[in-house]
């Protein structure tokens, strides 16, 4: 049976000005996923969020979250998400307590209830130890990740993180990996943006493609990196000076043409067929060729990255720009 959809988006299209910053753009995500959408600045990714979650109207198209409609039932759409944007929304002169205590109230619960759940998400993101502190004094990573806890106070089902680790340091960043992970065994939907390609490889089951306003591609991290070709084998021999010699039998055996690093002994080539690599060690042996390495090397997903968008960041960057100042317009209005 097919899964429940957490969210369901049909040609969305926003315009700003002469600039359709997304332009047409399809989405379906279960519930209980994670969900990657990745592209470059200025891609649409933002905004696009900014309309599933109805803080944007939609000039086309049509989302539904849950089955709710985004511009039908707003309040009930707004329920059901959690939305973390790429810049923390916390007080920075109050306490991390201060700041989960003043959401917990706006969101309808009893002083009780505010003081028992800012305490277990402080618990939750590692922040006990600094709750009394004012945010002036917290790390980049302590103010996301406290970001990330007041959008879990009403427990929606559904969360959007807007490139939640950008600048984050490594450590930060892995930490912010596994809270993603704890949230979806707890039950959660997430809808994620990144820039960062690893993220996406690590954490989505299902990864978009947006490039221009556009869905240029769409589906597991395994199935993008298969679309833009085929794994390669990469064999490095013990004798160097045998390289020619060796890349024939690559090439009779696999019945493809290999390309030499002659410096480093190395040999890689198309695996069009796994089957015939067992024939091609065979052959190797016979012909007194001793191998140092052999792997396979898949696409990776900056390949794929590169091969669907090939955007240079200063195009990106200007789109972006253009973008950010659009949407100020539109909001002053």
């Amino acid at each position: 049976m097919a899964r429940e959809l957490a969210v369901e988006a049909t040609g969305l299209v926003k315009v700003f000005g002469d600039n359709r910053a997304v332009d047409g753009v399809d989405l379906q995500v279960e519930a209980g996923a994670v969900y990657g959408v990745l592209g470059p600045n200025g891609a649409g990714k933002t905004t696009t969020i900014s309309m599933l979650a109805s803080l944007l109207r939609p000039d086309g198209g049509s989302a539904r979250i849950f089955g709710h409609d985004v511009e039908r039932e707003p309040h009930v759409v707004r329920q059901l998400i959690g939305v973390t944007g790429q810049y923390a929304s916390v007080d920075e002169t109050l306490s991390a307590t201060e700041n989960l205590m003043i959401f917990s109230r706006l969101l309808g619960l009893s002083r009780a209830e505010a003081k028992r759940k800012s305490a277990e998400l402080l618990e939750r993101f590692g922040l006990t130890d600094a709750a009394k502190r004012p945010l002036k004094q917290f790390s980049g990573g302590m103010r996301r990740r406290l970001d990330l806890a007041a959008s879990l106070i009403a427990q929606p089902p559904l969360i959007f993180l807007d490139e939640p680790t950008t600048g984050l340091d490594p450590r930060t960043r892995g930490q912010m990996w596994d809270t993603i992970r704890d949230l979806v065994k707890t039950g959660s939907t997430v809808l994620l943006t990144t820039q960062y390609l690893d993220e996406a490889d690590q954490l989505a089951d299902r990864i978009a493609v947006i490039d221009h306003g556009k869905v240029v591609a769409e589906g597991t991290s395994d199935e993008l990196k298969t679309s833009i070709g085929t794994a390669s084998l990469v064999l490095s021999i013990t004798d160097r000076a045998r390289i020619g010699e060796a890349a024939s039998v690559v090439d009779q055996a696999l019945g493809v043409h290999s390309a030499l690093t002659p410096e480093a002994g190395r040999i890689t080539a198309p695996m069009t067929d796994p089957n015939l690599v067992t024939d091609l060690l065979m052959k190797l042996r016979d012909a007194g060729l001793s191998l140092t390495e052999l792997s396979v090397q898949k696409p990776t997903l900056d390949e794929v990255f590169l091969a669907l968008t090939g955007n240079d960041s200063a195009t990106a960057d200007a789109d972006e720009a253009a973008n950010d100042q659009a949407r100020l317009q539109g909001a002053s209005r």
